[in-house]
């Protein structure tokens, strides 16, 4: 991910929220292709366990993005952990896609004895319709002007992640999302430069693009196709990547042996010709909380690795394993109680820090 970043003449911010493992951290971050200090993460729990595990201090970490438009509920304690961070010299930064936002950011830092400065990307939907705001609209107009005069708020970039890139089969249609992505943010960035009160700076935005299909996309070749004047430095971001799942195998831009996802289960209970066709089902240990309720286009929630078994259905604690249609010889693929298999996700999974 390294190389693509740099193929694309970008920078790297790593989004650490599957692994949930400060060592898989510095993996993301320090690699022999290049080095960078950015992360993205989706809870206040995973900002602290990076700078709990020492990452922050020893300049592992430098900036960290709160990956949610940033909850009123949670502006005191991202006030604390930039604080925190801030005696390493490190930067929290926020991102913003209401007004209200800022309002309540502004009326927090009214009771504040002094005041800070909070580093902000401002959220753009570039088609996904989850987080964010589509620059063309009147919305993000209104929210653009009210951030750039806010005294409490620097507009750091522009932050886009096209969450339906994920229905992808091949590097063509990852590549055009991949575009869409860049149009929406850099957009974004015309319209702030022309309100901003230094024009002629096109370089003081970041531009923020990726998701895990996206990125895999971001070549030397994607990069030249994008042809229009960027107004502002290119960064990409993704974090699936580290592990991969079926989710991914099906976008065309990976093969099976990359996928590093496994999730232990044992075999506790088997129902012999209770399946479809007369065929067995066996229950485990893993439903979906160790797994996902998102199934993915490959159907069921994962696949056993070396059988032909699946996770066909789960309930909270527990899943039902169901024949995949493509058996083995008996011996090969018989499923015993006590059996601990291992099972490819069909979407990531979200392990507790």
């Amino acid at each position: 991910m390294h190389d693509n970043a740099k193929q694309w003449g970008a920078s790297f911010r790593a989004h650490v929220k599957t692994h949930k493992t400060a060592e898989g951290v510095k993996l993301q971050l320090v690699s022999s292709s290049d080095t960078t200090y950015a992360i993205v993460v989706s809870t206040l729990m995973e900002a602290w366990e990076v700078v709990n595990a020492g990452l922050v201090k020893d300049g592992i970490v430098n900036d960290i993005l709160y990956g949610l438009p940033i909850p009123v509920n949670r502006v005191a304690d991202l006030a604390a952990l930039s604080d925190v961070t801030a005696q390493s010299g490190a930067v929290i930064r926020i991102l913003i896609d209401h007004v209200d936002q800022i309002k309540f950011i502004e009326e927090y830092e009214k009771t504040m004895n002094s005041s800070r400065n909070w580093s902000t990307f401002l959220k753009v939907d570039a088609g996904s319709k989850r987080a964010g705001l589509d620059p063309s609209s009147t919305a993000f107009h209104s929210l653009l002007e009210v951030a750039l005069e806010s005294p409490v708020l620097t507009v750091f970039g522009f932050y886009c992640h096209a969450g339906h890139s994920y229905s992808s089969t091949s590097p063509e249609a990852a590549s055009k999302f991949l575009t869409a992505e860049v149009n929406a943010v850099n957009d974004a960035a015309k319209l702030a430069l022309a309100r901003s009160s230094s024009p002629s700076n096109d370089t003081q935005f970041i531009l923020s693009v990726g998701s895990t299909p996206t990125a895999h996309a971001a070549t030397a070749e994607t990069n030249a196709k994008l042809g229009e004047l960027l107004h502002g430095k290119l960064e990409l971001h993704a974090g699936n990547y580290p592990l991969l799942d079926l989710q991914q195998l099906h976008t065309g831009l990976i093969d099976r042996t990359r996928i590093a996802q496994r999730v232990l289960a044992t075999v506790i209970s088997y129902y012999p010709g209770r399946g479809a066709n007369g065929t067995d089902e066996a229950l485990c240990d893993a439903g979906a909380i160790a797994m996902s309720k998102d199934t993915g286009p490959s159907g069921g929630f994962g696949e056993v690795i070396g059988k032909s078994w699946r996770l066909g259905r789960v309930s909270q604690e527990h899943g039902i394993l169901t024949r995949s249609g493509t058996e083995t010889a008996a011996g090969e693929d018989q499923l015993r109680i006590g059996d601990v298999v291992q099972i490819t996700p069909a979407k990531e999974t979200m392990p507790a820090w």
